[in-house]
């Protein structure tokens, strides 16, 4: 059984409502995190090599638009490819 809806009650719930609002907002953005170790692994750099980049490499994995960061399917974690960046796994077989 559930209290009757008073009007201090629904005050309470509505404010409740309205501040978890930022909660939810800030619980749905992650930080950009990236895989320093694999980088190093495999010399990244975020500049391309001639036309070697990675906006060209099968491995790249685009981000929200063309110049945004992506990812790499080699370096797990990291979403702050550039695609025109550049590292020695560069591949389009």
């Amino acid at each position: 059984m559930t209290a009757p809806l008073t009007r201090r009650r629904m005050l309470k719930l509505s404010g409740a409502a309205v501040l978890s609002v930022p909660l939810v907002f800030f619980a749905r953005s992650a930080p950009a995190s990236t895989n320093a170790a694999q980088r190093a692994a495999l010399k990244y750099q975020p500049t391309p090599n001639g036309i070697s980049q990675c906006a060209n490499c099968l491995e790249f994995l685009p981000g929200a638009s063309d110049t945004a960061p992506g990812g790499c399917k080699l370096m797990p974690g990291d979403d702050e490819i550039s695609p025109s960046g550049y590292c020695t796994a560069w591949n389009t077989m």
